[in-house]
């Protein structure tokens, strides 16, 4: 019996990043964990046989000290999306030019370290405009994967808020850090946005259907702290309810999922940092094998080759469109152009 496809990601976040965005001096520095990260990660997912899409940052790919470790996964079979050059989750806020030269900076410095062109996009902390969308249009794009269908983002920014030492216009510029309230009515399911002719596939990451909550492997090791089985309960109930709803979940992984306090003591404001690092990437493993068990796991580049040539919904590229909380959550289906049907 076919298994129902699923797509998986990671989003390269490195040590510099969390340090920024949560305020911390010496991100300057760019100091970086990816030689521990990257191995480790490929060798769970060697392990499992699963092949994934992995979002490098640019500024990342840009220094020579994560050569080795981007050069691990360019020799994989694993595909290479871009994360932004600067990782800002206030991507939003920057003009049509700033945006076009972000990401043409990434694209540019992941190239050289990598080999690999970039076509697909994924927004620092989800970070989503209608001009993003556009300047990934103009620049070729396949696919996006910025939306997050959450209702605990402000939860989320209220809690790392506490946690930090933001000034006040440092909190200004992260005033949409994790999104709206209203971004939990965004669909689910994969759809365009359609700005004239042109199409630009829309892949969210998954949460639970109807109460939409995370699922991703962060959300799960907050919830291990407490209780292992009760972790793993609530996985396989998300995984039974995306079948019984018709959603094929895209789930999303992070560097820290691999990595405790016992090697990063500071990022132990992130959740779950608590846990050894050995005892988080097993758990990683757990769940991963639970998904792989149940889904044909694909990257995201050829999950969405196969998906864009389905009947999917189509969302207009408009403010009105991209701002949280105005997309319809069931839109008729509309069959793609022949010239929208995607080729990754």
């Amino acid at each position: 019996m076919t298994q129902p496809l699923a797509s998986l990601s990671l989003d390269l976040d490195n040590k510099w990043s969390y340090l920024k965005t949560h305020g911390d001096p010496g991100w300057e520095r760019y100091p970086t964990y990816l030689d521990a990260v990257v191995p480790r990660a490929l060798a769970v997912l060697d392990r499992l046989g699963l092949t994934i899409t992995f979002f490098i940052v640019g500024q990342d790919a840009a220094l020579a000290a994560n050569r080795r470790a981007l050069a691990l996964i360019a020799d994989s079979p694993h595909e290479i999306a871009n994360h932004s050059f600067r990782h800002e989750p206030w991507l939003h806020r920057y003009s049509p030019a700033e945006i076009d030269a972000e990401l043409a900076r990434a694209e540019a410095a992941i190239q050289q370290a990598t080999g690999r062109r970039t076509i697909g996009f994924r927004g620092p902390g989800y970070s989503l405009s209608p001009d993003v969308l556009r300047v990934l249009l103009r620049r070729g794009y396949r696919y996006d994967a910025s939306t997050f269908p959450t209702f605990l983002g402000p939860a989320a920014r209220a809690y790392y808020f506490f946690r930090s030492r933001l000034t006040r216009s440092q909190r200004a510029e992260r005033k949409l850090l994790f999104g709206r309230l209203s971004e939990g009515f965004r669909p689910l399911a994969p759809y365009w946005w359609q700005a004239g002719s042109e199409r630009l596939l829309e892949i969210p990451v998954t949460t639970l259907p109807i109460a939409r909550t995370p699922i991703h492997l962060s959300y799960l090791l907050y919830l291990r702290q407490f209780s292992h089985a009760a972790a793993l309960a609530y996985f396989r109930a998300a995984l039974a309810l995306c079948k019984v709803r018709g959603i094929e979940p895209s789930l999303l992984l992070h560097p820290l999922d691999f990595v405790g306090r016992d090697e990063e003591p500071e990022l132990a404001f992130f959740p779950a940092m608590g846990m050894p690092s050995e005892e988080k990437t097993a758990f990683v493993s757990q769940v991963l094998a639970l998904f792989a068990d149940q889904f044909d796991v694909l990257p995201l580049g050829e999950y969405a080759a196969r998906v864009g040539q389905r009947a999917l919904r189509v969302l207009p590229l408009t403010a009105e469109a991209v701002s949280p909380g105005t997309a319809p959550s069931s839109a008729p289906a509309v069959q793609p152009a022949e010239s929208a049907v995607m080729e990754v």
